[in-house]
């Protein structure tokens, strides 16, 4: 492959594409755009060990395998794609030619309606800049409320928790990281959550925001009025598709992609990452985003083999999705598309123990795992996903909710 690469995006998926690029020879240009001042850094521990003090700053750098010899233009925004003319358009007016394109711009916080953006004491928690701002809030709070029960939600509040910081969980949902476990195993770590502490405003919505010199208050949709410090809001992602509004490129939740990772509708250009939609033929042909570190890492990769590749030559991209969280001492693992199963089946252990796997079956076949505390087993069950030829399922045993 010849002629110059630009990435697009400062992430772990744009560094882990260019690193590949370099491993597999290629030696033309590369250019990185970032739109963070920042060089690409693990931004899990934001809302985990960097927020219990258990990690420095300093180690949020990622370690390379190879020398890059990339054109870091951190700090600069893209707000612009020429498909026509390849070039990136960019906030300071500089246009970025390319041969070939790497789209990994990643997701952005999802904006909550009603909430004062203007109040420093209302925040978001997704950059470096981002901590830092809660950081400082922290330090003179006593109430600390975060709107929002997925993942982000869940593990600031066990952070703040061990911290030993009053903490408000407050979300639509019954139970916590509903979408993800589903309703059963949702109740099992709202449990978890309850049982040290976290003052838990379940099936319920902010209704009207009040700011004021003591503090801010949140009217919820149950009649209840939650005060505190400081707020953070994780309500979700979206992806950070604006800049490519006007390229005819299919962004309906993310950058549509075929199975290669290229994507559909643009020559020379692949996408990465949490901002790349395509079809993992393993769990079937709808198009899906996944939102985990672990892809990140393998599908900067992929995308970085289709481009040297080429659309034509191009594997497809199959990887078995997997994911940890960890929340109060508990160890929450996923393994494949639990999400797309017809029904769960408790394999081992015991859920009052909270230390089980539970498969997931869709028709007679395994297509992924949910386990607490058990990831010997979550492993084993990650090879029978991963079989060339997925065998039949052969599971038996307690049959649960499936996550939908």
């Amino acid at each position: 492959m010849s002629g110059d690469v630009v990435i697009v995006g400062g992430g772990l998926a744009a560094l882990r594409a260019a690193e590949w690029l370099r491993l597999r020879g290629f030696a033309g240009f590369i250019t990185m755009i970032g739109d963070e001042a920042t060089a690409p850094y693990n931004r899990p521990p934001l809302s985990k060990r960097l927020l219990t003090g258990k990690m420095r700053e300093s180690e949020l750098g990622f370690q390379t395998f190879t020398r890059l010899a990339v054109n870091m233009r951190l700090g600069q925004r893209a707000v612009g794609l020429d498909a026509t003319r390849q070039r990136v358009h960019l906030a300071s007016g500089e246009d970025i030619p390319y041969s070939h394109l790497v789209i990994a711009t990643g997701v952005k916080p999802r904006q909550l309606p009603g909430a004062p953006a203007c109040d420093e004491r209302v925040v978001m928690l997704r950059t470096l800049d981002d901590f830092h701002a809660f950081n400082r809030l922290l330090r003179g709070a006593r109430r600390v409320a975060v709107v929002g029960g997925g993942f982000i939600g869940c593990e600031v509040a066990a952070s703040l928790r061990q911290r030993s910081m009053s903490v408000t969980l407050i979300d639509v949902a019954p139970v916590l990281l509903q979408r993800a476990l589903g309703r059963q195993l949702g109740e099992l770590l709202t449990e978890v959550h309850r049982e040290v502490g976290v003052d838990l405003r379940l099936g319920t919505s902010v209704e009207r925001w009040s700011t004021g010199v003591s503090g801010v208050s949140l009217e919820l949709a149950d009649g209840s009025t939650v005060r505190a410090d400081a707020v953070l809001v994780a309500v979700g992602t979206v992806p950070a598709v604006d800049w490519l509004a006007e390229c005819g490129v299919d962004t309906t939740d993310g950058v549509l992609c075929d199975e290669t990772c290229h994507v559909v509708g643009l020559d020379n250009a692949v996408a990465a990452g949490d901002v790349a939609r395509w079809p993992n033929t393993r769990f079937g042909s709808e198009a899906r985003r996944v939102e985990h570190w672990i892809n990140a890492v393998e599908h900067g990769q992929a995308a970085a083999d289709s481009l040297l590749d080429g659309r034509t030559s191009a594997r497809p991209y199959t990887p078995i999705p997997r994911f940890w969280s960890e929340q109060h001492g508990v160890r929450v693992q996923s393994v494949g598309m639990p999400g797309i199963a017809d029904r769960l089946v408790l394999v081992e252990g015991q859920l009052e123990s909270r230390t089980f796997v539970a498969a997931g079956l869709r028709g007679d076949r395994i297509v992924g795992a949910l386990g607490f505390n058990s990831p010997r087993s979550m492993l084993r069950l990650a090879d029978i996903i991963d079989a060339s030829n997925p065998i039949p399922a052969t599971v038996a045993g307690t049959r649960m909710t499936a996550p939908r």
